[in-house]
């Protein structure tokens, strides 16, 4: 099976055109966020804030997790009496489809809406998953690394750090809506180098000691 096959209709500028909306939307979701939403409620705002771009579809559902549930997998269901608390760590993942392109990508914060001193740990972890993509792509630039050595590297680089890396959520395809037609195979168990542009790369790293959790994701690119 070619787990990277791309469908007749994939075109690569509505690709790539459709990641940027994603991340200038993600911007924007993250700025309005409030004190208090639940994670419904932080559904709701990514709908509410895509459909100002006419988008309104998506390919996998939207995650808003806060607090102690950014320790958990996508497949685990969330705690339902939790909101968003000042000076806690949140993070968002979202995958619209835009032009019949998918996009995905993931982002922590750390909320300071009161403008307070924040909790160092929280600041550390929230930076280090999107430190440990860029390692971690910069790695596959270099050597062109088998999906299954960039885990590898993932994971040593998050244990340097002293955190976890949650293996569960491995990469994945990306392309034209639906990808999964062509490959439905986790990223870190891809026995290739992954091509340029059409691979996910998650890193969601735990904070086991003070029960945190972050998350980045972006496709890997080769000229970023």
């Amino acid at each position: 099976m070619n787990h990277e096959q791309l469908g007749p209709e994939f075109d690569l500028q509505k690709f790539l055109n459709a990641r940027e909306l994603c991340l200038k939307a993600a911007d924007i979701i993250i700025d309005r966020i409030e004190i208090g939403m639940t994670e419904k409620d932080g559904q709701a705002l990514v709908k509410d804030v895509f459909k100002e771009f006419d988008i309104t579809k998506f390919w996998h559902p939207t995650k808003f997790r806060m607090g102690t549930d950014t320790t958990k997998t996508f497949r685990d269901l969330p705690d339902e009496n939790l909101k968003v608390t000042d000076q806690d760590m949140m993070f968002i993942d979202i995958g619209p489809i835009i032009e019949n392109h998918e996009a995905d990508f993931g982002r922590t914060v750390v909320l300071n809406k009161a403008g307070g001193e924040l909790n160092p740990n929280y600041v550390k972890l929230a930076r280090a998953s999107e430190t440990i993509f860029r390692e971690t792509e910069a790695y596959w630039k270099q050597t062109g690394a088998t999906g299954i050595k960039l885990f590898e590297f993932a994971q040593n680089k998050t244990a340097e750090y002293g955190y976890r890396l949650d293996h569960r959520m491995a990469g994945h395809r990306l392309g034209d809506f639906p990808h999964h037609v062509y490959s439905k195979h986790k990223l870190f168990e891809f026995e290739q180098s992954p091509l340029k542009n059409i691979w996910v790369l998650e890193i969601h790293i735990v904070d086991d000691k003070n029960q945190r959790g972050s998350f980045f994701e972006d496709i890997m690119i080769e000229g970023r």
